[in-house]
């Protein structure tokens, strides 16, 4: 997707209502089964500005899932979080397990392991950015949805407004110095699930790097990448800041994207509902609810693979090491995003 793909004039086969006063838009008049390019085009250009689409009651099936994504860019697939006996869940290898079906159809308990790798995605977060190549688009769709009311939300921050806004001393700052962030998944899960993690070295594994501040080039603002795989950041040379300064960095930056005016909470009314997101300019978590370990919440997501001029960040050469982990981080365990 090179290249600003906003557009002026208004949208011919689409029509969208704004959510919240500066991103995300609920679609109305895509037609997932058969799409012309004029409508793809058009759906795109609404990401380029919202960052976040809603779409409803998509009456979409696996295959149209996946086809349809396909359309927006180079999908990531599960063949590589496939060890450990681990078997395929569903018939296209580029559907991610976003939900909570255990092996017998059933909602996986609170204290499973599983839950417990899952944990980190109630903390805001990009997809992929444990990856040398990152994402752009995820697409987010309900298959089996737990009654009404029992919470699972998904949650968004916008991270251009939030650099519009950011203060403007540590703006400079943060040009001056181009801070790179180095990424892995096993911060993530760490923070989110301390105690069963707590031998979990973060620096164990080799980490992924990408700039803090880049340009979203779909709409050409810029924004701050970062995210809770966030483990520290670098100075253009490598080196780590202090531990202190970069602890401090890390939560006001974060504290900062993620505060209520950044946030917009998406609920799943319906079976067949789709949430669209750019990573690269959103962040986003998982809420929980009162539905876990009671009722199944079957989510399938496909995820695209940027194509920007930063979606290697600074890791060219590096192939997607996924979930790559050992003893405790047995990827057998649960899925990543």
């Amino acid at each position: 997707m090179p290249g600003v793909l906003l557009q002026d004039e208004p949208f011919r086969t689409i029509s969208v209502k704004e959510l919240h006063p500066s991103y995300g838009a609920e679609v109305v008049g895509a037609n997932f089964h058969n799409m012309s390019d004029e409508q793809l085009n058009e759906i795109k250009a609404a990401m380029a500005k919202y960052g976040v689409l809603v779409f409803r009651d998509t009456q979409m099936d696996d295959d149209e899932h996946v086809n349809f994504s396909a359309r927006i860019g180079e999908l990531d697939n599960v063949k590589r979080y496939l060890t450990g006996g681990r078997k395929l869940r569903y018939k296209h290898v580029e559907l991610f397990d976003a939900g909570n079906v255990d092996e017998d159809g059933n909602a996986i308990h609170p204290d499973a392991p599983r839950s417990h790798y899952n944990r980190g995605n109630t903390l805001f977060h990009v997809d992929s950015s444990f990856n040398p190549r990152r994402a752009s688009w995820s697409l987010l769709r309900a298959v089996k949805l737990p009654p009404p009311g029992m919470g699972g939300e998904t949650e968004f921050a916008d991270s251009r407004k939030a650099w519009d806004e950011l203060d403007s001393g540590l703006k400079k700052e943060l040009e001056e110095k181009d801070l790179i962030g180095a990424h892995t998944l096993l911060h993530s899960r760490k923070i989110a699930s301390p105690a069963f993690f707590s031998d979990v070295d973060p620096w164990s594994e080799p980490m992924t790097r990408h700039k803090l501040l880049q340009t979203h080039e779909p709409s050409g603002r810029k924004n701050l990448y970062i995210a809770a795989h966030c483990h520290h950041f670098e100075t253009a040379d490598g080196t780590p800041l202090p531990e202190a300064e970069n602890a401090a960095l890390l939560k006001r930056l974060m504290d900062h994207v993620t505060q209520p005016k950044y946030v917009l909470s998406v609920d799943w009314a319906q079976e067949g509902d789709m949430v669209a997101w750019d990573n690269t300019c959103v962040l986003h978590r998982a809420t929980g609810g009162a539905f876990e370990g009671k009722y199944v919440r079957d989510m399938r997501r496909t995820t695209v693979h940027d194509d920007s001029p930063t979606a290697w960040g600074m890791n060219a050469g590096q192939e997607a090491r996924g979930f790559n982990l050992q003893s405790a981080m047995d990827p057998t365990k649960g899925p990543v995003s």
